[in-house]
């Protein structure tokens, strides 16, 4: 591989969790995909620890409907505190990430406060709305000191350039000079970042209890998926794809059923 600063690992298996790495057991390496045999339909049978990505009653990502969800009068507005954070931006093999340096503030939800960890893309959307896909996500990963997870959701459309990537498109330039498989990881410094842009407020947002979109799928993850896309331009995209290998390029896992779950809609007001 070329090099460019950037130190390549070989991990047991690439869980979107924390700033970390969990592995199932240190002597054994489990790939999974999106494509034919390690796809996510195979991805329970991969090995039994992963059962719960075939048999879990609370799976993500999920179609949310609007004609389907519950006004929730009781929810309020996100409560967020972000602030600048030492960042590394990280090829995982099966999606590009930014880990920080600790936490790059939080989230409250429910009384309790959630650091924010990481957040990561998936190209296109894993969640769909009102049945339809967009062309990408970004997902906000936050964990409370008892462990629980919480991850919003910003869902994109092709449009105009989203300012936070513009601010770090040409390190994921660099970060494609350095191919991955599925089992190695590369990455680049980024320094200070700013994740107060990543605060726009949003008027309304579906809320449910689901799982992580990877293996392990782990599930009781509180998901918040804003309800209004944003925009990025279609060179952002192909900044995000770049890295990938071919068989990771669309590395979004399908919608999983509802199975009954409800999902609570919050909905403020346009203020005139």
């Amino acid at each position: 591989m070329a090099t460019y600063g950037f130190s390549v690992l070989v991990i047991t298996i690439s869980l979107v969790i924390v700033t970390t790495y969990a592995t199932l057991d240190a002597d054994e390496t489990i790939q999974f995909g999106y494509l034919g045999d390690k796809g996510p339909d195979k991805w329970g049978s991969l090995d039994p620890k992963l059962k719960v990505c075939t048999d879990g009653k609370a799976q993500s990502p999920i179609d949310l409907v609007r004609t389907k969800a519950t006004l929730d009068d009781k929810l309020n507005a996100l409560s967020r505190d972000y602030q600048s954070a030492r960042a590394t931006l990280v090829n995982n093999g099966f999606n590009v990430a930014v880990h920080f340096d600790g936490s790059a503030g939080t989230m409250n939800v429910d009384g309790k406060n959630y650091s924010l960890l990481q957040m990561h893309w998936h190209t296109p959307s894993e969640h769909k709305m009102d049945g339809k896909q967009l062309d990408a996500e970004l997902q906000l990963v936050h964990k409370a000191d008892d462990g629980s997870i919480s991850i919003t959701a910003i869902l994109y459309q092709i449009g105009n350039g989203d300012s936070f990537l513009a601010r770090i498109q040409k390190k994921l330039g660099d970060l494609a000079k350095d191919k991955c498989g599925p089992n190695e990881h590369a990455e680049i410094d980024l320094g200070n970042v700013n994740t107060k842009p990543l605060r726009k407020s949003t008027r309304n947002y579906f809320r449910y209890n689901g799982s992580f979109t990877t293996p392990p799928c782990t599930e009781n993850v509180i998901w918040f998926v804003f309800g209004k896309p944003r925009s990025m331009s279609p060179q952002q995209i192909d900044a995000l794809k770049a890295p990938m290998e071919a068989a990771y390029k669309n590395n979004a896992r399908p919608v999983q059923p509802d199975n009954g779950r409800i999902v609570n809609i919050h909905d403020q007001p346009k203020k005139n």
